[in-house]
């Protein structure tokens, strides 16, 4: 008899804090591997870390990190919130990723690294409801090899 894995995830509240990022990288190095998931570390690393770079370089508020599970699928998703609603630039209306950063910009590489990385990227803009506190969350979802 076959058994399932139960699904999981995990939310790390961050302060603005120049730090943070790096304890980001640090959880998701510990949660995976805790899962069984040594060989998916390297690409959530760096996802996770592109995604809380960005969040404390262009908001002005605290951020989360949140690792999740997704069904039986095989594959995780690495999302960011951060309060500040506006989307990053280079996303379209859809909230999918678009064009290619200047070849002589100084900055702009980051989401089309984690795009590069990622099998999905995508940004949702939260609305105020309650409990809810805004903002918006961007997410990049990747595959691994087991079901963890």
């Amino acid at each position: 008899m076959a058994t399932v894995s139960p699904s999981w995830n995990y939310t790390l509240q961050l302060p603005r804090d120049p730090r943070s990022p790096g304890i980001g990288r640090a959880t998701v190095r510990t949660v995976l591997a805790a899962r069984g998931l040594a060989e998916a570390i390297p690409a959530a690393e760096l996802l996770a870390s592109e995604l809380l770079t960005n969040a404390h370089r262009h908001t002005d508020g605290p951020y989360a990190l949140r690792l999740v599970r997704l069904g039986e699928s095989g594959r995780f998703r690495v999302a960011v919130w951060d309060a500040d609603p506006r989307v990053p630039a280079g996303f379209g209306a859809d909230g999918a990723l678009v064009g290619v950063p200047p070849a002589d910009g100084e900055c702009g590489r980051g989401l089309h690294l984690v795009r590069a990385c990622a099998d999905s990227l995508g940004v949702s803009v939260l609305r105020e409801l309650g409990a809810s506190k805004g903002g918006k969350l961007l997410w990049a979802e990747c595959q691994w090899g087991g079901l963890g």
